[in-house]
C-alpha cells in the first residue's frame, strides 16, 4: 500500500453494472481527509473482482442494479478475500429487499457461505460507534421518498468472521445518496457521508 494507510477499490465483476454512482468514492475519500488522520490515496482504484490484486485491498465496495452472477474465479477470490480478512461493503442500488440486485447477490452469497451466513447486526454493534456514533443506520433519502420496496431499513447485514465484520451489506441505497460532488457538502445541515467514515475505520480494524 506504499505511503498510504487507506485506497478505496471499486470492484468489477462481469455480470451486471458495477460502475454506479461514480462521485461517491471521491467524496468518500473527501470525507476521510477532512475528519480522520489517515494518509489517504484520493484516486479511486477499480479492480476485478478475478483479479488476484483485489486480494490485497484494504476496503472493497460493489454495489449495482441488475443480475448479479458470479463466475467461478470471482466466487474464489470472494471467498478467499472475506475469510482471508479482508472487508467487502456491498451496497444495493435499487434499496429493495425483493430487487434483482439482492435476489441474485444474496443467493451467490449463500452458494459460498451457507444460507445463514449472512446476518443482520444489531443497531448497538461497533461499526456505529467507530468514529461518529450513530443509533443504527443512517437513513437515506431514497428510502425516506419510497422508491424501491416502499421500505426505510433500520438494519444492515453482515458476514462476521472470528467476531469482526467481513462483509458489510445494505439495502440502503448509500452510494446514491453520497454521489454528489463533495464540494456541495456545504450545503447540507448534516454531511451525509459520515456513515462511510465509521465504515472504512471499522473496516481498518480501528
Amino acid at each position: 500500500m506504499s505511503n498510504y494507510d487507506f485506497y478505496f477499490t471499486r470492484l468489477m465483476y462481469d455480470s451486471g453494472d458495477w460502475d454506479v454512482d461514480i462521485r461517491t468514492p471521491s467524496n468518500i475519500l473527501n470525507s476521510l481527509v477532512e475528519y480522520t488522520t489517515l494518509r489517504v490515496d484520493t484516486v479511486e482504484r477499480v479492480v476485478a473482482l478475478s483479479d488476484p490484486k483485489m486480494l490485497s485491498a484494504p476496503f472493497c465496495y460493489l454495489a449495482g442494479h441488475k443480475l448479479v452472477q458470479l463466475n467461478p474465479l470471482e466466487r474464489k477470490h470472494l471467498e478467499r478475500y472475506i475469510k482471508g480478512g479482508g472487508f467487502l461493503f456491498v451496497d444495493d442500488c435499487n434499496h429493495d429487499i425483493d430487487g434483482l440486485f439482492a435476489k441474485s447477490f444474496e443467493a451467490e452469497i449463500a452458494s459460498i457461505f451457507g444460507a445463514k451466513a449472512l446476518k443482520k447486526i444489531p443497531n448497538t454493534h461497533p461499526l456505529y460507534s467507530s468514529f461518529f456514533h450513530f443509533d443504527g443506520p443512517p437513513n437515506t433519502s431514497v428510502e425516506l421518498n419510497g422508491w424501491g420496496d416502499d421500505l426505510v431499513h433500520d438494519y444492515l447485514k453482515a458476514i462476521e468472521v472470528q467476531g469482526r465484520i467481513r462483509l458489510l451489506y445494505s439495502n440502503k441505497d448509500y452510494g446514491c445518496e453520497w454521489d454528489y460532488d463533495f464540494r456541495n457538502k456545504r450545503f447540507l445541515a448534516v454531511d451525509n457521508t459520515r456513515f462511510a467514515v465509521n465504515i472504512i475505520q471499522y473496516a481498518l480494524g480501528a
